[in-house]
């Protein structure tokens, strides 16, 4: 078996496990791939509009049929290649015996290619956590790298859905009910869209400021399934259920990634966000354009490859992807900064 095939490639990404992506998981289910570059999609205009009063002895009204949109987007483009010299085939590889290895200059070879391909994958899907932050936060994703301008692609989201709480209404001043907030912003949803928002997802320091609010503690219900207690604290990295008030599924979310650009640890939401969501009416899908490289026939979310360059003997892993994150309905998502 050839360890750098195509296909034994394709089939080690296919069984690697990804990093926490809860956001990208739980609010963009569906997966779409092009064959072409763009990214295309129909949007359903629906006005609430009611039948017209005629009398029955006139002719009745022409009512103009409900029309469509259709958005397109192109995603960026991923490139991340490896470089694998015979040196990292006789050295010991991590959790190796440090005197006497147990592998076979072989067998390290392919802990590596595994190694790296992981690392690959976890990049990716690390981004494309970062792009649904920031299409849930901002309503739209602004794209930029190396050699590569920013971008901003803008879903539409409806002004209205992005909302900065100021003094003396931010949720850490005095008297304030973060519950009429929160019904507030569902009607506004509901206006917009005909749902209602039914999921808050926010960052630590907001939970903290929440939790021991009077009014929300005496309806928080911390039960998940009422069956297990779901405890106030947020011990791990990634979207954490902290139970229910009212109608509402409280979450807290933290996460980081280093940015590309800076090099700097940056947290994938600024602190004192709050976001609402419809879930199961945004719509959200991950969107995959076309691979643009002669080895790839067909339309695929990842494609890895390698090639051997034989002065100096070096191995090179290439794994591309054009990935795009997109909410159909966007004003299914809230964006408020309560402190």
């Amino acid at each position: 078996m050839d360890l750098f095939s195509t296909n034994v490639l394709t089939a080690i990404v296919q069984d690697l496990r990804v990093p926490q992506t809860g956001l990208l998981d739980k609010y963009f289910t569906g997966v779409i791939v092009e064959d072409s570059e763009e990214i295309h999609f129909d949007v359903d205009n629906k006005p609430r509009r009611i039948a017209p009063f005629v009398s029955p002895l006139v002719a009745g009204k022409v009512v103009r049929s409900r029309g469509f949109q259709t958005n397109t987007f192109k995603p960026a483009y991923v490139k991340d290649k490896r470089v694998f010299t015979p040196t990292r085939a006789i050295k010991r590889v991590m959790g190796e015996r440090i005197a006497g290895g147990q592998y076979s200059p072989e067998q390290r070879m392919q802990i590596l290619v595994a190694q790296d391909l992981t690392d690959q994958l976890e990049m990716i899907r690390r981004r494309m956590e970062w792009m649904a932050a920031q299409a849930i936060y901002a309503g739209a994703v602004t794209v930029q790298g190396d050699e590569y301008p920013a971008v901003t692609v803008d879903f539409g989201r409806n002004a209205g859905h992005t909302v900065v709480k100021t003094n003396p209404n931010r949720w850490s001043d005095a008297g304030i009910n973060p519950l009429h907030d929160l019904q507030d912003w569902s009607d506004t949803m509901v206006k917009n869209t005909g749902v209602a928002l039914t999921d808050v997802v926010m960052t630590i320091d907001v939970w903290k400021i929440l939790r021991p609010n009077a009014e929300v503690k005496s309806r928080l219900d911390p039960w998940r399934g009422n069956s297990t207690m779901q405890q106030d604290a947020h011990q791990r990295e990634g979207l954490v259920f902290q139970g229910m008030v009212d109608s509402f599924a409280v979450y807290t979310y933290r996460g980081w990634y280093v940015d590309p650009v800076s090099g700097t640890e940056t947290a994938m939401l600024p602190a004192g966000t709050v976001l609402g969501l419809a879930a199961g009416y945004i719509e959200g899908n991950q969107c995959y354009g076309a691979i643009l490289d002669h080895d790839s026939l067909r339309a695929m979310e990842y494609f890895v490859k390698s090639w051997l360059e034989n002065d100096p003997s070096q191995r090179y892993l290439l794994m591309q992807s054009s990935p795009l994150v997109v909410p159909y309905r966007p004003n299914a998502t809230f964006r408020a900064t309560v402190l």
